[in-house]
């Protein structure tokens, strides 16, 4: 990761600080894998992180958006996304997030149960709109990630069963208002084998047989996101397998003739560029080990407290990276589950020093909060050092 540790230095903690240098070279990467090849569509996930100035970036290299909120619908459109290029997913899409998207005329709805579809057709016949549907379907396919972020089990709040699969596209056919266009999945995040998704495209081969034999046609196929990132060793890994993905993807799923593939990422494309940077407000010596104390607690990055998550810790203003401590590295907040690491092996700290939590660019500053009235963590970005 590029950055200017004085520049660092001078800034108000904590704040995330993003190297924009790496973004643009991972949607490069990301670009490449996808072998210019304009039947595979990339929405980059916007609550992964939804920063104006990256999202431009995202838009720049020629992404749509993937939403989950009417908010993240009108995040896109002000940042520039075309319309077309959005889809928009969601349990529980609310009137006026569905009037939004239909006013824009967004790309995609991706529904997750038939009294959303419902909803939507009423909608559209009252705005005088016709809304593009796809219906999201758990494959029942384990993602072998965290619980929290498992998402395509047979049994859920998101999506519909298969076994219900052929009941909502008939109802989807017989709506008014509404345009039956494709099949979405989304199976878990934050995952690395790759065997995962051969076998989501396995399962999405025989769907889509069982539709056909119904002589139903399905334009697009929408594999959602969940692609990981290495959080253990940053520096060595920035770029994710996108060739790999993209590849299991051309090898496993059956595309029919004229169908198109959409896909979803967001953690692999902004995780690697970004950072949580802190200040040791204290060092602590229990009878039996040592705290760091930070000004930064899970406010700021919440995700080691809600899914026991790991993020690299650095302490960047030590010039030597070998002389090691063991610290329990705490927060601030007024809980105590606010504990970024135990046990955490790093150079001599002292108050003042600049502590980084590394890859979290993704679910880190979208994730804040205001809890015991703290103030949202600030951003700093590597272009305001050139």
């Amino acid at each position: 990761m590029n950055f200017n540790l004085r520049q660092l230095e001078a800034q108000e903690t904590p704040f995330y600080y993003y190297d924009t240098q790496l973004l643009r070279t991972t949607l490069a990467a990301l670009d490449a894998a996808r072998a210019g090849e304009e039947h595979i569509h990339v929405h980059y996930a916007v609550k992964a992180n939804a920063r104006p100035e990256l999202l431009r970036i995202i838009l720049a290299a020629g992404l749509g958006a993937d939403c989950v909120s009417g908010g993240e619908v009108r995040a896109a459109l002000e940042a520039g996304f075309p319309a077309e290029s959005i889809v928009f997913a969601g349990v529980g899409k609310a009137d006026w997030e569905l009037r939004l998207a239909l006013e824009a005329g967004i790309g995609m709805f991706n529904v997750e149960s038939l009294p959303e579809l419902q909803r939507i057709s009423e909608l559209a016949v009252e705005m005088g709109k016709m809304a593009r549907i796809a219906l999201r379907i758990n494959p029942n396919v384990d993602a072998h990630t965290h619980e929290k972020i498992t998402t395509g089990l047979n049994e859920n709040k998101f999506g519909l069963a298969m076994e219900d699969m052929l009941e909502a596209v008939r109802e989807a056919e017989r709506l008014e208002g509404v345009s039956y266009e494709g099949l979405h999945f989304h199976i878990g995040s934050s995952i690395l084998d790759l065997g995962v998704f051969a076998r989501l495209c396995e399962r999405i081969n025989e769907l889509q047989d069982v539709l056909e034999k119904e002589g139903i046609v399905t334009r697009n196929i929408n594999v959602g996101g969940g692609l990981g990132t290495h959080y253990e060793d940053p520096d060595v890994h920035p770029i994710p397998d996108f060739i790999g993905y993209m590849d299991t993807f051309r090898k496993y799923l059956n595309l029919r003739p004229g169908q198109h593939l959409h896909v979803e990422p967001g953690r692999s494309v902004v995780a690697q560029c970004g950072m949580l940077v802190s200040r040791v407000l204290y060092e602590k010596q229990g009878h039996e080990k040592k705290f760091l104390i930070l000004d930064a607690g899970f406010t700021d990055l919440i995700r080691p407290a809600l899914y026991n998550a790991h993020h690299l810790i650095q302490n960047l203003s030590s010039a030597d990276q070998t002389a090691t401590e063991r610290y329990d590295v705490v927060g601030p907040i007024c809980e105590s589950s606010d504990v970024f690491q135990t046990q955490a092996p790093l150079p001599p700290s002292k108050r003042g020093d600049l502590i980084a939590f590394r890859t979290a660019g993704a679910y880190g500053e979208v994730m804040a909060s205001q809890y015991n009235l703290r103030r949202l963590p600030g951003a700093v970005f590597d272009e305001q050092q050139n």
